[in-house]
């Protein structure tokens, strides 16, 4: 059994040894292949991916980050449009709206799921809106029903940063369900390494149901070309290298598998945490499953940061996402709108915590966890 003292927020090096076989035939197989670069290891990831979230196109790029910048410049959207983000995320989602030109605009999100906010989003529209780029936070879905209810009665796109919850499905009223990143006009995600469909080093795609969405993207993600040496329009260079793609080909036969071992430890610290009353545990939305890309509490009475220098002290990491929100933030202050109080926001910044969650977890670390956490609220 691994010692207290191994504790890592997320444990990729166990979870390599375990797929390791099969891992290091993919990487084996790429280098004699010789096609580094897009080829037929590519190819068959993206068709691999767009089965499992049952999603016509897939095309994959080189990071999270590109990901969302294309599809915005996909949608051919205009210097001062408006595109509404949640305040309580990471910098990605508003950093591509700044570089395109356009215009964030920050709106709070619900206190319980910590997903964007459906009267947030209503009071912030505009003239200027175009989009919506609701980010699946922590693991499960936002309310896409509502969502797409408002893109649709004031004609808006939805852009879905799906980058912490690839594999979680959402159920609509009618009990019909989808993958996320799939219900909105274009989904984006990122396979970076901490991810929980990981790659080892940078990697990210666009997913789309819409043929001349994803004609488009394909054509900006690789320099503007339709074809080779003819430029249509003016894009990026943004390519997932056939390595990462061997790799997450092995990786995707395990992501329900990865999804149900972190289920298992968030409801082990469910279960010891749902008596602490300093402790706000997640909330686990009846329209979408959990995937816990982060087991994220809310930490009561302002102790937090107290207790996280108590679990630093015993060898138990721990991390704050995230700890300034986008509205304090130097580069975001000129060029944002901030529509409402964000209140909740402000609120999570100061009290959330995020602890180990992993799919390599053993019952002895569970225990230091949770015991060392109890103890520091009971004495």
């Amino acid at each position: 059994m691994a010692s207290t003292f191994d504790i890592q927020m997320v444990d990729l090096r166990t979870q390599y040894q375990r797929l390791k076989t099969d891992i290091d035939i993919a990487i084996q197989n790429c280098i004699e292949s010789t096609q580094f670069i897009k080829g037929p290891i590519v190819e068959s990831f993206q068709n691999k991916l767009a089965t499992y979230l049952d999603v016509s196109k897939v095309i994959a790029c080189g990071n999270g980050t590109d990901a969302l910048q294309i599809a915005m410049m996909a949608l051919e959207l205009k210097p001062d449009d408006e595109i509404i983000v949640p305040a309580f995320t990471y910098v990605a989602t508003a950093e591509v709206i700044g570089l395109l030109g356009l215009t964030p605009v920050l709106v709070d999100v619900a206190s319980d799921t910590y997903n964007i906010s459906i009267e947030g989003i209503k009071k912030a529209i505009s003239s200027k809106t175009k989009a919506i780029v609701p980010v699946h936070l922590f693991g499960q879905s936002a309310n896409m029903e509502e969502i797409l209810e408002i893109a649709n009665e004031h004609n808006l796109y939805i852009i879905e940063d799906n980058a912490q919850a690839i594999g979680s499905d959402y159920t609509f009223k009618d009990r019909s369900v989808q993958k996320t990143g799939t219900i909105g006009h274009i989904g984006c995600t990122s396979f970076f390494p901490s991810k929980n469909l990981g790659c080892f080093g940078d990697g990210g795609a666009i997913f789309t149901n819409d043929e001349e969405l994803g004609n488009k993207i394909k054509i900006i993600s690789n320099h503007g070309q339709p074809k080779q040496y003819t430029h249509d329009v003016i894009g990026v260079n943004s390519r997932l290298d056939s390595l990462q793609a061997g790799i997450l080909l092995e990786k995707l036969k395990h992501l329900d598998d990865f999804s149900h071992r972190r289920q298992s430890v968030a409801n082990f610290y469910d279960t010891q945490f749902c008596d602490i009353s300093a402790l706000r545990i997640p909330f686990r939305s009846p329209n979408s499953t959990h995937v816990f890309h982060q087991y994220t509490l809310q930490v009561k009475d302002g102790k937090r940061d107290e207790l996280r220098v108590y679990l630093k002290e015993r060898n138990i990491p721990s991390m704050i996402y995230y700890p300034i929100p986008l509205h304090h933030q130097k580069a975001y202050q000129k060029i944002s709108r901030v529509s409402g109080s964000l209140e909740i926001t402000e609120k999570l910044c100061k009290s959330v915590l995020s602890l180990p969650i992993h799919t390599e977890m053993e019952t002895e670390q569970l225990n230091y966890i949770t015991g060392t956490i109890t103890s520091f609220f009971n004495g």
